[in-house]
């Protein structure tokens, strides 16, 4: 059969990306990614070494960068992400700043980091106040919060699960149990920590439990590096993929109780995201009054997101602990004999 009228496959974008060697969510990168864009991976070299300060030290040396960098030069990608946030908050804002300069030598193409790019999107969003779920132990999700307030961004409530390895495992349902823990205070936006745990289906569900903005680490790391060569990421029902153009941001309250800043547009209480053109405040209001995400317009049609109610269907965390779904009650004697 010939097949030469097709043309071959259509051309193929590349965004570089450097994980620890530990990293093992490359399916979870995929989903934000348009059909046009590839993604090229390499890995840091293995080291003994438990996830900890000292970890992120080590697969972060400029040296273990650069090696990367020349490596995925081969494949010319036009942007290079560094997609590990311990990695990248350890040496503080100019740490970050330094491992960005670093990469742009190595590879001469424009380089991120995680962390970087959480500064970058809470910035797009506006929010100076954060909720922070880790699965780190209580000394890594310290130095993040330190890296936060070196950047003028305030913890207002976090929780944390104190794990050293296997992070890639937690189940979303801890996820979710830990968000509900972390937001105890007046935040402007979700941030959970640590590129090698999932996040992806959790974010629509948390964001419309919680009502403001959910940002994740896999999730700012695509954004910010499509945004440098002008694409999108692909994620339906997560706010800061919203098409807005970077004039529009959301407004900050500077405690006088009115809207300074920005360019003037309502701020949608509910998340924190700017409301669409032409939409009524009454409108809104009755969105403010659903209290399950399956009231929400949209949120039904997704098939592959647990309910709220699923998602309650957790034992409470603690810092350092799991959290584990409930326990049937045991069959009853009839039951013990259906087949």
């Amino acid at each position: 059969m010939d097949v030469s009228f097709l043309g071959g496959p259509q051309p193929q974008r590349g965004i570089g990306v450097v994980a620890p060697f530990d990293f093992a969510l490359d399916r979870e990168l995929w989903r934000w990614m348009p059909d046009d864009i590839s993604l090229r991976l390499t890995r840091t070299p293995y080291v003994p070494v438990e996830v900890s300060l000292d970890l992120a030290r080590i697969v972060s040396e400029h040296e273990t960068l650069g090696e990367a960098v020349r490596a995925l030069g081969a494949s010319e990608p036009e942007v290079i992400a560094y997609a590990c946030t311990s990695g990248s908050f350890v040496g503080g804002v100019v740490g970050e700043r330094a491992m960005c300069e670093a990469m742009n030598t190595a590879g001469e193409v424009p380089s991120l980091t995680t962390s970087g790019a959480l500064l970058e999107a809470l910035g797009e969003l506006g929010a100076k106040r954060i909720a922070l779920v880790t699965p780190y132990t209580e000394s890594v999700t310290d130095s993040l919060e330190e890296y936060l307030a070196e950047a003028g961004v305030a913890v207002t409530g976090r929780a944390f699960l104190g794990l050293t390895r296997h992070i890639w495992k937690v189940p979303y349902r801890s996820v979710v149990d830990m968000a509900r823990q972390a937001v105890v205070g007046a935040a402007d936006a979700l941030f959970i920590s640590c590129t090698n745990l999932p996040t992806y289906d959790a974010i629509p569900q948390l964001e419309a439990e919680l009502r403001m903005p959910v940002l994740s680490a896999n999730q700012v790391t695509m954004w910010a590096a499509l945004r440098r060569i002008g694409a999108h990421a692909v994620g339906p029902y997560q706010g800061l993929l919203l098409d807005r153009p970077s004039a529009r941001r959301v407004p900050t309250l500077e405690g006088t109780g009115g809207i300074s800043g920005g360019s003037g547009i309502p701020e949608n209480p509910l998340s924190g995201i700017p409301l669409p053109e032409g939409m009524p405040l009454a409108e809104l209001d009755e969105i403010g009054e659903f209290s399950e995400i399956g009231d929400i317009p949209g949120i039904a049609e997704m098939g592959r997101m647990e309910t709220v109610r699923r998602a309650q269907d957790v034992q409470p965390v603690q810092p350092g602990e799991w959290a584990q779904p409930s326990q049937p009650d045991p069959p009853t004697e009839e039951q013990e004999g259906w087949t």
